[in-house]
């Protein structure tokens, strides 16, 4: 193993798309990203549990059907089928695994940003493998006071890349929530609350943020186990 002929496995994430869009809808949008930064990575796109239960945001602009990953009430403090769409995360997960990672936007970067912390609590995605990378697009933590604790009461150490729009209604929210995180990768952007395109700095830094998780996803290969925390700073 590990000769200098051997394809490396790229990176596997699961890619949990914005509330009331589809995996296809994200497919669309990380499609804008240059397919040198794309062959890079193995992205498996998913739709949501649940049939969208209102209007979409993206009507007019992208096609149905849209989904959603849970229901909330109108201050996002209470949700229904959210153990429900831990459960289906899970499900996909085995589904397309080995999954190392999680790409997510907006519903579905907030969901990204606290699994981890709930896998180490056993609250959540015990029948798979730790996450060991995120990529947070228009993140926030969740509102959910108890469930905002659980996820985020000690620091998420696996590497993380987060994008902060300069418009994004999310934005002060997004940078409470790379707080939580330990040496978190940070790629400012000028527009609002959208999976944006790469400028030149932002495509170095996404290039700088693959090639090291994929020495750790290589070297987890290598030796038939997951690699510990300790190897993300190399």
């Amino acid at each position: 193993m590990g000769s200098e002929g051997q394809i490396q496995r790229k990176p596997r994430f699961l890619c949990l798309h914005g509330f009331r869009t589809s995996g296809e809808i994200m497919k669309t949008q990380i499609g804008k990203w240059p397919k040198s930064l794309l062959d890079k990575m193995d992205l498996v796109y998913v739709d949501a549990p649940f049939p969208c239960q209102g209007k979409s945001d993206v009507e007019g602009i992208f096609d149905p059907p849209y989904y959603e990953w849970f229901q909330f009430n109108k201050e996002f403090t209470v949700y229904t089928n959210f153990d429900e769409c831990l459960e289906y995360i899970e499900e996909c997960m085995i589904k397309h695994g080995p999954i190392d990672g999680l790409v997510g936007f907006s519903q579905g970067a907030i969901l990204s940003a606290a699994l981890p912390g709930f896998q180490a609590k056993g609250m959540a995605l015990t029948k798979v493998p730790k996450i060991k990378f995120l990529i947070i697009i228009g993140g926030a933590k969740l509102k959910n006071p108890l469930l905002a604790e659980k996820a985020f009461d000690s620091p998420i150490q696996c590497p993380s890349l987060h994008f902060l729009g300069e418009t994004d209604f999310l934005k002060i929210h997004g940078i409470e929530l790379i707080k939580s995180f330990v040496e978190p990768v940070v790629i400012h952007h000028p527009k609002g609350h959208t999976v944006p395109r790469l400028d030149e700095k932002s495509l170095e830094t996404m290039f700088s943020f693959l090639e090291r998780i994929q020495k750790v996803v290589a070297r987890e290969e290598e030796g038939g186990g997951e690699v510990s925390s300790s190897t993300k700073a190399s």
